[in-house]
């Protein structure tokens, strides 16, 4: 199946160990006993609130996999601003292969729409002023790939995939390397091209440049402390504000001038989005 994931994500392999946890070593035990093997089912996804969507090719994929016959008509795409009532998926097939389906369906496409809407929130919140929203590590373990591909789905940057693609010198680094200008010679000596240092004092800035840093993370500056680091900086590095970032907060920080504005809360406590599939028999 075509998909807009990642190359490098397994959808085969994500769905098989979905499906298996659901399933367990038994099988969907109520649709066996309540549902007529040959039943055939005609299902709607739609959307009951303003939602950014996506996941609609896991959705897809955990019902071919159960029913490799089954009919998907898709009517909206990945990153699409859809109403609430919004149609985003017809489907017709197995009956029980659609119930079976549907809990782990549901599940990922409400998950990942609901950090796309959310990301899209913050993206409209700082429309204008130049900077550009990220995302960070801040996602639950196994599914960073799709969690970022949500983020991306709703208008923001990914940052940073892991611990291998760029050096992050945070507070714990600086204080055992014994400062900040220390930490980022180590890393600098070690090879690294990609140096990102969070700072947290205006002092620190000027000595983690001169030893090399190429972006620095602006920790929990208020916007006035924001702009002052900005004007210190002059365009030399990237610089990216962090913390205390919410939807009330993210304009004033974002007109402090910062190249980015990187927003943790967007896959660590976005809400599931309101999906629902319904099912109808089909006689």
């Amino acid at each position: 199946m075509k998909t807009a994931l990642p190359e490098s994500f397994d959808i085969d392999a994500f769905v098989a160990a979905t499906l298996a946890e659901d399933l367990g070593t038994i099988g969907d035990i109520t649709s066996a006993a309540v549902i007529p093997a040959d039943a055939r089912f005609t299902g709607v996804m739609d959307s009951r609130d303003p939602i950014v969507v996506a996941g609609l090719d896991l959705a897809e994929a955990f019902f071919r996999a159960l029913d490799s016959d089954v009919r998907i008509e898709r009517l909206v795409r990945d990153g699409q601003q859809v109403a609430a009532g919004t149609e985003l998926m017809r489907l017709e097939g197995a009956g029980r292969a659609m119930l079976t389906a549907e809990r782990s369906a549901l599940n990922t496409v409400q998950h990942l729409s609901g950090i796309a809407t959310m990301t899209r929130a913050y993206v409209d919140a700082i429309e204008g002023t130049g900077a550009i929203l990220l995302d960070t590590r801040k996602t639950i373990p196994g599914l960073r790939m799709l969690e970022k591909y949500a983020t991306r789905m709703g208008g923001a940057q990914n940052h940073r995939m892991g611990l291998w693609d760029a050096a992050m010198i945070k507070d714990n680094h600086v204080a055992v390397a014994g400062g900040v200008a220390e930490a980022v010679r180590r890393a600098k000596a070690a090879g690294i091209a990609q140096i990102i240092v969070e700072v947290d004092r205006i002092d620190q800035i000027e000595p983690a440049l001169e030893a090399g840093a190429t972006h620095l993370l602006l920790d929990n500056m208020p916007p006035a402390m924001l702009r002052e680091a900005v004007a210190l900086v002059a365009g030399r590095v990237p610089t990216e504000a962090s913390g205390g970032v919410n939807l009330d907060t993210i304009r004033a920080i974002a007109e402090s001038g910062v190249t980015y504005v990187s927003v943790g809360r967007l896959t660590q406590s976005a809400p599931a989005a309101d999906i629902g599939l319904d099912f109808a028999t089909v006689e």
